[in-house]
């Protein structure tokens, strides 16, 4: 991927300038950097603005193409030629309510410490699905867990390790389903802290807030049956 990242070094940045290094067929603008998050890992792509040469673009989200992420205009416009200079600004309310459930949800799964089967993130809500044959037996001892370590105001980080150090320790990876990217020679590691002490380690490519106090109170709803062994744990913002 030739776009460089910039929601990964900061997911508190809103707005950078770019500049436009190609077009897709689809109509879609490639930029070389981009503070826009681009759909992946169950964590929609941003929303916002493209501001270039007087006009003002309203994007509709961000994708994962050859050659790096475009940006989808919402509505058909003139498009900025390749080499423009613009300025991209998110939607900072939805980012940051992606960021406070996708949070959640790392918390989530170190609550039900169980094989993680499948994911979903939205601005007010999230849910994971577990290889879980029975229903827990009590969700409200299962939400305050989750509110508790919430509350505990724990760090979240990240670091990267290798390729090589991924494959040499599989327990990192809680997802049965999807793998984390490989192939570029490093994997970035989410870590959820108390000091020293470790609450939750793994892969993961999204964005999330810096301090588990940011998230607010989360409600449990529906846990519903998905198939032989798998069950659907909903989260909401309270």
């Amino acid at each position: 991927m030739t776009t460089e990242l910039l929601f990964r070094d900061d997911a508190y940045l809103t707005t950078a300038d770019c500049r436009i290094v190609g077009h897709t067929r689809e109509g879609g603008l490639i930029v070389d950097r981009s503070v826009f998050y681009a759909t992946g890992g169950g964590q929609p792509g941003d929303s916002g603005v493209l501001d270039w040469g007087g006009a003002r673009m309203p994007i509709a989200t961000a994708l994962k193409v050859e050659g790096g992420i475009a940006l989808i205009p919402a509505e058909p416009m003139p498009m900025p030629p390749i080499g423009a200079p613009a300025r991209q600004q998110i939607d900072w309310g939805r980012r940051h309510r992606h960021m406070r459930v996708h949070t959640a949800l790392h918390l989530l799964s170190v609550v039900i410490p169980l094989p993680v089967t499948g994911g979903q993130i939205a601005a007010d809500k999230g849910r994971l699905d577990f290889d879980m044959p029975d229903p827990p037996g009590d969700v409200a001892a299962l939400e305050e867990a989750l509110n508790t370590l919430i509350e505990r105001d724990l760090t979240v980080s990240d670091e990267w390790i290798t390729d090589e150090e991924l494959l040499d320790n599989p327990g990192l990876v809680k997802t049965m389903s999807v793998r984390p990217p490989m192939g570029h020679g490093r994997v970035r590691l989410v870590r959820i802290s108390d000091g020293e002490a470790q609450i939750d380690l793994q892969p993961c490519g999204g964005t999330h807030v810096a301090r588990t106090r940011e998230i607010g109170r989360i409600e449990i709803g529906r846990i519903e049956k998905k198939g032989r062994q798998n069950r659907r744990v909903s989260i909401s913002l309270a």
